[in-house]
């Protein structure tokens, strides 16, 4: 994962199209990342957890938990959690680098 020191643009993030329905654009540095997922209605993200602390904004979007468009969440490391998107969402997330390989990968559509 490439990693900026100074200043770049959003646009120029490259875009890693993860499946049919989830996308993302990644800014890391050397103690932290910050991921800008899009991910469409029907994704459904199976329970996981990560050793670190991972911090969310759910931009666009509601989840169950019911997140509205705004909300914002600390997930401590090590709880397992999930999610399932009904809508098409924008969720930015944040992490620290050190414990992190790829934060979320679904691994089936939920049933709506």
């Amino acid at each position: 994962m490439p990693k900026l020191v100074g200043f770049s643009r959003f646009a120029a993030l490259l875009e890693e199209q993860i499946s049919e329905k989830i996308s993302r654009r990644i800014l890391s540095g050397d103690q932290g990342m910050i991921v800008w997922w899009s991910i469409g209605a029907g994704v459904h993200v199976e329970p996981h957890s990560h050793p670190n602390e991972q911090i969310v904004w759910n931009r666009l979007g509601s989840e169950q938990r019911v997140c509205d468009q705004g909300d914002v969440i600390v997930i401590p490391g090590g709880t397992e959690h999930e999610a399932w998107f009904r809508e098409d969402s924008e969720v930015i997330t944040w992490s620290s680098i050190r414990a992190i390989a790829v934060t979320i990968m679904p691994t089936r559509r939920a049933v709506c």
